[in-house]
């Protein structure tokens, strides 16, 4: 069966699929990210895969609710990565 990529520099959609210590340079799959508040517009930072429910600290909006693997935000929160 041939190998339809190459080894060394593996396509980045192959990389994604990978387990994160079988990539070719290991990294984490979880992040840190800014949430906007849908009622005040205050922007705070939370971990992707946060265990405890995080609040707004302005309204005490709940921003996002843990699940077994990554946080979900809920209905009407934007969010981006943390750039380091």
């Amino acid at each position: 069966m041939p190998i339809d990529h190459d080894l060394l520099a593996p396509p980045s959609h192959f990389e994604a699929k990978c387990h994160k210590l079988k990539r070719l340079v290991q990294s984490p799959n979880s992040f840190f990210m800014d949430v906007k508040c849908p009622g005040c517009v205050q922007i705070t930072t939370v971990f992707s895969h946060a265990q405890t429910v995080v609040f707004c600290s302005s309204c005490a909006t709940v921003l996002c609710r843990p699940t077994g693997g990554k946080a979900r935000l809920t209905e009407g929160c934007s969010f981006r990565k943390k750039i380091d």
